[in-house]
């Protein structure tokens, strides 16, 4: 069965909640195989996050990082840091791999070097692997084909991600910023969508999502029942209605899409 644990739902500006990124674990795996974690939001939170949702952050083995903005990498610096520290203290069993394309592998690589105590920092390519993948490119990551796609963003670079699962199940992950055409053979026949939605589109001139690259509750929603998706989740979100985020985007969202929406909070676990 896999499981997608939240880690954090909100925006690179939110305070209320965490930034998002989120674990996909295998449970029919064992122990040391099954977390495979995606961004890592803005600071060592994640690790916080990690703990609180119980999970061993030195169980994770497969990182892959989408974009080089903040909000997405420098959780992932962290933990760098604490696999190359705990690695080089002999704590840490197993090697680990970072995923991302080359400009965001050569920012990690650059910053671990920079910042790191050269014991640890002398890690990296030994049991830390900070692999450059290509658009299109297939791998095994928690023993489930992973494919990484340029999700065709103006402004940095950015991938996306598929997961196919449970023999005949898909996951796509499409980065946070809307859909692109170039998309659409990875997106197609999917069971579950995760897309960016910054906010509702009834608050759009509050917001201005289209000004970040961004979209709102309506365009998610829209999309997904164009594109036949049976499932939807909904993140990267603004942290100001959080107290009702579910119930308000859940009701615009519901108006454009018939599927299962869903509009997860910091922490919480979906099966799917």
């Amino acid at each position: 069965m896999m499981k997608l644990t939240m880690l954090g739902t909100g925006n690179a500006l939110v305070t209320d909640c965490y930034n998002t990124c989120f674990v996909l674990e295998d449970d029919e795996r064992e122990e040391d195989g099954r977390y495979f974690l995606v961004d890592g939001g803005g600071g060592n939170t994640v690790l916080h996050q990690l703990k609180q949702a119980g999970i061993d952050w030195m169980k994770i083995h497969e990182v892959f990082v989408t974009h080089k903005h903040i909000d997405h990498l420098m959780g992932v610096i962290w933990m760098t840091r604490m696999f190359c520290q705990f690695m080089s203290q002999g704590k840490y069993e197993g090697d680990a791999v970072i995923y991302g394309h080359a400009e965001v592998i050569d920012i990690i690589d650059r910053m671990a070097h920079e910042l790191l105590a050269e014991k640890s920092a002398r890690m990296i390519g030994k049991r830390l692997h900070l692999v450059k993948v290509a658009d299109g490119e297939t791998r095994s990551v928690i023993g489930h084909d992973v494919t990484f796609f340029d999700i065709g963003s103006t402004k940095a670079r950015q991938f996306g991600s598929t997961m196919n699962y449970d023999a005949d199940k898909k996951l796509v992950c499409c980065g946070d910023e809307p859909y692109n055409d170039c998309e659409e053979r990875y997106v197609r026949g999917c069971d579950w969508m995760l897309h960016e939605a910054f906010c509702l589109h009834s608050q759009a001139e509050i917001f201005h999502p289209y000004e970040k690259h961004h979209s709102t509750v309506m365009d998610a929603c829209t999309l997904a029942e164009q594109l036949a998706v049976p499932n939807l989740l909904l993140y990267h979100t603004e942290d100001r209605s959080l107290a009702r985020r579910r119930e308000l985007y859940t009701a615009e969202g519901s108006r454009y899409y018939h599927g299962n929406l869903v509009v997860p909070e910091d922490l919480e676990v979906i099966t799917l």
